[in-house]
């Protein structure tokens, strides 16, 4: 079996309203549900956006802790989920059923 990282960049969820967003929230759990039940669940989750967000460096030595994300950036991680499944096929299948639930694409990699 093999772990993949199906995860979306909030970037790409775009502008909804809340009541197109509670809408959303049954199905992508019910996605969530059906990976659990082909024994196929390892995580999945959102992240908050307002924090707290940090970041430890230990490229000089000595690790150094900052505020805030390490880079400026435009996209930055919104949720994730990984599967463990025998194949690309069966995570492609999962990364497809997620993107309809949630309403936004999704990316696929392996974990090595």
């Amino acid at each position: 079996m093999t772990q993949y990282l199906i995860y979306f960049n909030q970037q790409w969820v775009g502008d909804h309203t809340e009541e197109w967003f509670r809408s959303r929230g049954p199905l992508a759990r019910a996605v969530v549900d059906e990976i659990k039940a082909a024994g196929a669940y390892v995580f999945a989750g959102g992240l908050e956006e307002d924090g707290p967000i940090f970041s430890a460096d230990a490229t000089s030595g000595t690790v150094l802790f900052s505020d805030g994300p390490y880079v400026e950036t435009k996209e930055f991680l919104g949720g994730l989920t990984i599967v463990d499944v025998p194949d690309e096929e069966t995570a492609r299948m999962w990364a497809g059923k997620i993107a309809e639930g949630c309403g936004w694409p999704q990316e696929v990699r392996v974990i090595k």
